[in-house]
């Protein structure tokens, strides 16, 4: 499709990540129109990978199903419907006989719910996103055709191993269970480190309200041994838990690992014969393009003149792949916007209205008029 609309198109594949495989290959596109010069170029990127549908649903999860004016589906708001939009936005352009001063470029990249290592990080160490060729950035996440998002908190995932010793489950008093002592640290996040997380807030205008507060979760506990999915009859002498840090911008990551380090030290203290270790997983610094960007202007011109409002200016609760744009490729010119309901990502029946996704494609073509025009 990018082709017949005079794009020129390569398929970029991430053959150096891991999860690049003969079986599942990593496979981005990247399409490309030249102007009269090759800068200003704008980038319109969209990821086409989607969580698992899991339970729950009413309609099939993969049958695009519209209904009353909503599109339903996996991934109908995270974030099919936006790179949707992305490529009507680029057609209509072309449609009008356009020809942009500058250059316009609309990705489709791959992995970005697990991380974006070999779709958007990888396309920025590839040269395809770099400060020295881009100068704008549009993501269009599903933040709703009103919502600009400026930028993200920050995360930290980490790993808190206790060890134990095993012994027969009949007789506890000859081993120490690990699980026991987790559940010692995690009482003691929730009524130590908890509290204190609460009473921080954020300037930066994170939705919804509760997430501008740093918060802690815990995503993952698996311990003991198991067999043939039958538990044992042994004392745990291992258990793992995976903690979900988010901070804000106020807050650095040299003090977010300090104090978990902190709580976990004084429960090992406490605890007499506990014994924990933490593992980094993966840590991304809080990200916001510069205020006053020309790409927030020419977004919020577009949605007042299609919409007939002012732009709302918000920052996600969770990271997206600005984080790659800004930190591998430099370009700090980076925000998101697109149609869909984000309290709708990842849940049963996920839609987006098919008024929002027609309304997000014209903003997002006026945009880039503007400022390649």
């Amino acid at each position: 499709r990018l082709s017949a609309w005079g794009m020129d198109v390569e398929f970029v594949e991430a053959q150096n990540r891991p999860e690049h495989t003969p079986e599942h290959p990593r496979v981005n596109v990247v399409g490309r129109i030249e102007g009269m010069a090759l800068r200003p170029c704008i980038h319109l990127n969209g990821h086409f990978d989607v969580v698992p549908p899991g339970e729950g649903w009413r309609v099939d999860p993969f049958g695009g199903e519209v209904r009353d004016g909503r599109i339903y589906g996996r991934g109908a708001s995270d974030m099919k419907s936006g790179l949707a939009a992305a490529a009507f936005a680029i057609e209509a352009i072309r449609r009008s006989g356009f020809s942009p001063s500058g250059s316009v470029e609309v990705s489709g990249t791959v992995d970005e719910e697990s991380g974006g290592y070999a779709g958007v990080a990888h396309l920025c160490k590839a040269g395809y996103l770099t400060a020295q060729r881009t100068d704008y950035v549009i993501i269009p996440e599903p933040f709703g055709p009103e919502r600009i998002c400026i930028g993200h908190r920050g995360v930290y995932w980490f790993d808190v191993i206790a060890e134990g010793r095993v012994a027969h489950g009949s007789m506890p008093h000859l081993g120490r269970s690990a699980i026991s002592d987790i559940g010692v640290l995690l009482y003691a996040i929730r009524s130590r480190l908890e509290p204190e997380l609460a009473s921080r807030v954020s300037v930066m205008p994170v939705v919804p309200e509760e997430a501008r507060r740093p918060s802690i979760n815990v995503n993952a506990v698996w311990g003991g041994q198991v067999s043939e999915n039958q538990q044992s009859p042994c004392v745990a002498d291992r258990c793992v838990v995976t903690f979900d840090r988010r901070f804000i911008p106020e807050e650095s990551l040299d003090e977010v690992r300090r104090e978990v380090a902190e709580v976990v030290a004084a429960v090992e203290q406490e605890e007499e014969g506990s014994s924990f270790r933490i593992e980094d997983r993966m840590s991304v610094l809080p990200t916001r393009a510069p205020e006053g960007s020309p790409l927030t202007s020419a977004l919020s011109t577009a949605i007042r003149r299609v919409r007939g409002c002012e732009a709302e200016l918000v920052a996600s609760p969770g990271t997206y792949d600005q984080k790659h744009v800004s930190r591998i490729a430099g370009v700090d010119h980076c925000v998101a916007y697109g149609p869909g309901p984000l309290k709708e990502a990842h849940q049963p029946d996920e839609s987006c209205a098919v008024d929002d996704l027609v309304t997000s494609a014209q903003v997002m073509a006026l945009a880039v008029l503007e400022l390649v025009g």
